[in-house]
């Protein structure tokens, strides 16, 4: 499991079973901080921006249609490498285009705060975003 804050907001999500390498490859990167921000392209979502870290993944259980509290990690190929974490209705894409990430985790608890994720985000700019194994 994992332990996910956004700003005041938290939420445990699920580790997918489909995407192993994606998992293992981020747990090495846990706890990870960053800033949760609007996705500008991808309708109901937001991003957390990992900069120029290399993450080198092929396409595992990959999406461009995730759901809400679905996660999923884009390893930077036509844009730079992020987490997105969409809160309602998404297709991820980019200034290049349509884009499909790794879908490995779920949100399983806190689910009902999405929408509220989606307001802040939007309304009241970057949240701190941590996400880290859960006890």
């Amino acid at each position: 499991m994992l332990r996910i804050t956004a700003g005041t907001l938290v939420f445990k999500a699920r580790w997918e079973d489909q995407a192993p390498r994606t998992r293992d490859t981020l747990a090495r990167l846990l706890p990870y901080d960053g800033a949760l921000l609007q996705a500008r392209w991808s309708g109901e979502a937001a991003w957390v921006p990992m900069g120029e870290r290399a993450v080198v993944l092929d396409s595992e259980n990959a999406t461009s249609h995730p759901a809400p509290g679905e996660l999923l990690l884009y390893t930077g190929t036509l844009s730079e490498t992020e987490i997105l974490v969409p809160y309602g209705e998404t297709l991820f894409a980019s200034k290049m285009g349509q884009l499909a990430g790794n879908h490995f985790a779920t949100i399983v608890d806190g689910r009902e705060e999405l929408r509220e994720l989606g307001r802040r985000v939007l309304q009241e700019g970057a949240q701190r975003f941590r996400i880290e194994e859960a006890d």
